[in-house]
């Protein structure tokens, strides 16, 4: 504990831990993006509640407690990434208050891009929405068991939420809500552009001359996972 308190109090150890629990997020939206497209392999998600999707999000359900401690363990990453990104960047700022004109990098290949400069936009952005997810889905119409119109009971009688139906039916009927959610992807794929690279760097996992490879393949990181989740609503507008 008093390893981690200091960490938190040392710029070193703040750009270590960031990029530990920023590599934790990736993997997260990994496993995230894998149950998601899985809505492409169900020919009808609305009336076939009995399909992949439903199945794996009962199966997280089906864990209880080690679920809980699962979801207290994302967010407390979640909130610790998030809280040292937005005091890595107020130190910056005190430290230069005025932008330069001019970004340059001593020895070598300058990394200063949009995705650098913009990181703590879009990752207040990317907090903000992650709320407003939680809100839409977790907690969104059929969280209550009581809410039997996404709700749905399987052939061996067990009631299953009908996440699909609810995902389907958010998408499929909100043009706004589908440009706003790929808005914000593309604001993922800029901070996983950078961010992926800046883990990677302080976790001292690459040398001086493999920068600009981790650097393009981070790029391409970055702009898989926003990929994925950017082409899912919009496939359900135009399909369903």
């Amino acid at each position: 504990m008093l390893t981690l308190l200091t960490a938190f109090q040392n710029s070193v150890g703040r750009k270590l831990l960031t990029g530990v629990t920023g590599i934790a997020l990736v993997l997260f939206l990994i496993t995230h993006l894998s149950a998601n497209l899985t809505l492409f392999a169900v020919p009808d998600p609305i009336d076939n509640a009995d399909n992949v999707f439903n199945q794996y999000a009962l199966f997280l359900k089906n864990l209880g407690w080690l679920l809980y401690v699962a979801e207290i363990g994302l967010a407390a990453i979640f909130l610790i990434h998030a809280y040292l990104g937005a005091a890595i960047w107020w130190r910056k700022r005190q430290a230069r208050p005025e932008a330069y004109v001019v970004t340059a990098s001593k020895g070598g290949a300058s990394r200063q891009s949009f995705s650098s400069r913009t990181m703590i936009v879009s990752g207040l952005l990317l907090f903000v929405f992650m709320f407003m997810h939680l809100k839409t889905f977790k907690f969104g119409p059929g969280w209550n068991p009581a809410d039997a119109g996404y709700t749905a009971i399987l052939a061996d009688g067990t009631q299953i939420r009908n996440l699909s139906k609810l995902t389907i039916e958010i998408f499929r009927d909100s043009l706004g809500y589908v440009l706003f959610y790929c808005g914000i992807m593309v604001m993922l794929a800029f901070h996983l552009r950078h961010g992926v690279w800046s883990a990677l760097q302080s976790l001292g996992a690459m040398s001086k001359g493999a920068a600009p490879v981790v650097y393009t393949v981070a790029g391409l990181i970055g702009i898989a996972i926003a990929l994925g989740f950017f082409v899912l609503p919009i496939w359900i507008y135009i399909v369903h």
